[in-house]
């Protein structure tokens, strides 16, 4: 039941009391959300570990003055490939082999297929692809630090444009996707933590079909 006593202690956290998440705490999330699944195992995305304030305070306005971007230990943005190319998925079947012992032509056939099929779609629908794999890692890493009684706010409520040109996301080819925020609550200035977590009831929730 642990991990669901941590997952109910969690919440979307709106006020933050600016202390500083250790050191050996943001190596667990951050190992979390490389450890977390991916589509082919591509992990097509990075993670750039924001903790220098005056970057952080350029950060606020392009994320509509949501004060746990300033207020937080650190900012943790999740930025996806701008497209699948065959240079890239060359370079993580090629790791992938070298790291298992295989001969570079052990998954030639699933390579030539996943280079076709990523080919024939636009950047665009490769990125959106790429993203949806950033999801799952952004939600590994928030369980994680739930674990960690580290506090973090997803945010989606962004300018992406605007803080690709900050970070200079397009010259290495990504594209930011979310904002992880980490750090601790300001428990007497946050409204929430004290509010009852709601979810949708379970019999709505879950359907079981037999």
């Amino acid at each position: 039941m642990s991990l669901l006593n941590d997952l109910q202690w969690r919440y979307a956290t709106k006020k933050m009391n600016g202390e500083i998440v250790p050191q050996e705490k943001l190596d667990y999330i951050l190992e979390a959300a490389r450890l977390a699944p991916t589509s082919s195992g591509l992990q097509p995305f990075e993670i750039l570990v924001i903790s220098n304030k005056e970057l952080q305070g350029k950060i606020l306005p392009l994320a509509h003055g949501q004060s746990q971007v300033i207020d937080s230990s650190h900012v943790l943005v999740f930025a996806a490939w701008d497209n699948y190319t065959e240079e890239r998925i060359n370079e993580a079947f090629d790791r992938n082999n070298e790291e298992r012992g295989l001969p570079s032509s052990a998954t030639d056939d699933y390579r030539k297929m996943l280079i076709k099929s990523t080919s024939s779609k636009t950047a665009d629908e490769n990125f959106s692809h790429a993203a949806k794999q950033v999801y799952i890692s952004f939600a590994t890493a928030i369980v994680a630090a739930a674990e960690q009684k580290v506090d973090a706010t997803p945010m989606e409520g962004f300018n992406p444009k605007a803080l690709d040109e900050l970070l200079n996301l397009k010259e290495r080819g990504l594209r930011s996707v979310l904002l992880l925020p980490i750090g601790y609550r300001d428990e007497k200035n946050d409204w929430l933590v004290s509010m009852k977590k709601i979810r949708v009831p379970k019999e709505k929730f879950i359907t079981e079909l037999k």
